[in-house]
């Protein structure tokens, strides 16, 4: 597993964060989790920066593209709703097993990449248990 710990840089200009392109990599974390992970890409779409496949809005698969985030810690989750209350509702962390639905968000619309709008470093996707999922570095100077 591509489990990432420690502080990972940003990208900044001028005190903003800037909207690059994201590659297979990539870092990404998620508001309910306690580990980052990198994004996969089992299969190229034949565009790559730097050596590296370039993603859409459209590569938000659970254990396709996102990995767990370790141990998820929302009671939104009912594997952790149970363990907390067996626990005497002491919040009692579950690993994480990821449920997204829904792709990318702010993708690059005027660039397409088989028909599908180019993944942004800005763009966040939402796990059905109420996690935001983040893009904290693009993945191309990894």
């Amino acid at each position: 597993m591509n489990i990432i710990r420690g502080p990972i840089e940003v990208k900044r200009s001028g005190g903003q964060t800037q909207q690059t392109f994201v590659v297979a990599g990539a870092v990404v974390s998620c508001s309910c989790g306690n580990m980052r992970t990198r994004l996969t890409m089992p299969l190229s779409h034949g565009v790559s920066i730097k050596g590296k496949p370039q993603l859409t809005v459209e590569d938000y698969k659970p254990y396709q593209n996102i990995m767990p985030f370790g141990m998820c810690c929302t009671i939104q989750n009912p594997e952790v709703n149970a363990a907390t209350t067996a626990n005497e509702n002491v919040l009692r962390p579950m690993p994480c097993k990821p449920v997204i639905q829904m792709p990318w968000t702010h993708g690059k619309q005027d660039k397409l990449i088989e028909g599908k709008p180019a993944l942004l470093s800005p763009s966040t996707t939402t796990c059905q248990y109420n996690g935001i999922i983040s893009i904290e570095d693009d993945g191309q100077e990894m």
